[in-house]
């Protein structure tokens, strides 16, 4: 389970940062950052906090609010198609964690992210593998970054109804795949993605 032991190598404000949104055929991928206050234990509501991969989406929903409520500071950032198709899709999950940070206040003193790639910040940065399995803020940040996403695709979803965006947030599932052959791509499609690029062609 998630723990502060990583903050705790730290004497001030630690951000946990996470992205959702990295490997779907469309929508724009979706960072957070979360600062809890470690000098006070954390809220009850919390309990349970973990890897949103390992969580329901019920639970999820819980913890986003619960998170939202108790963080010292916390915000989510984006970046779009347009910007995954040009920079690619790291480059573009880096950018969009550097705004969600860029957005925090009170600002960090140091932080921690998810996976081994620095996404280039002003503050001490330590990148964790499996961070969201580890840190609390990191996952924290993980819940908010998917439910934010899964969210903005149930919302794209009801302009385009045929790739069912609100059940596979984007992912190349069959159904997905299946309207990507018979209707082709969207504008919330990710061009450079090999999938939606093939069928362009």
């Amino acid at each position: 389970m998630p723990d502060f032991s990583h903050e705790q190598a730290f004497s001030g404000r630690v951000a946990g940062i996470d992205e959702a949104g990295r490997g779907p055929l469309a929508g724009p991928v979706v960072a957070a950052a979360v600062i809890f206050d470690r000098t006070r234990p954390l809220d009850a509501s919390l309990i349970g906090l973990d890897d949103s991969k390992k969580l329901s989406k019920g639970k999820r929903l819980i913890l986003f609010d619960a998170i939202k409520r108790h963080a010292l500071s916390h915000a989510i950032a984006l970046a779009t198609v347009e910007e995954i198709d040009r920079l690619n899709i790291l480059q573009a999950s880096l950018l969009a964690m550097r705004r969600a940070v860029a957005l925090l206040e009170p600002a960090p003193i140091a932080c921690l992210v998810d996976g081994n790639r620095d996404p280039g910040l002003p503050f001490p940065t330590q990148c964790i593998i499996k961070g969201d399995h580890k840190s609390l803020s990191i996952a924290a940040a993980s819940i908010l970054a998917k439910v934010s996403r899964d969210r903005i695709m149930a919302e794209l979803a009801q302009d385009w109804p045929h790739y069912e965006w609100q059940k596979n947030a984007g992912y190349g599932v069959p159904a997905h795949l299946e309207a990507l052959r018979l209707v082709g791509p969207s504008p919330h499609h990710r061009k450079s993605f090999a999938p939606v690029r093939k069928i362009r062609l």
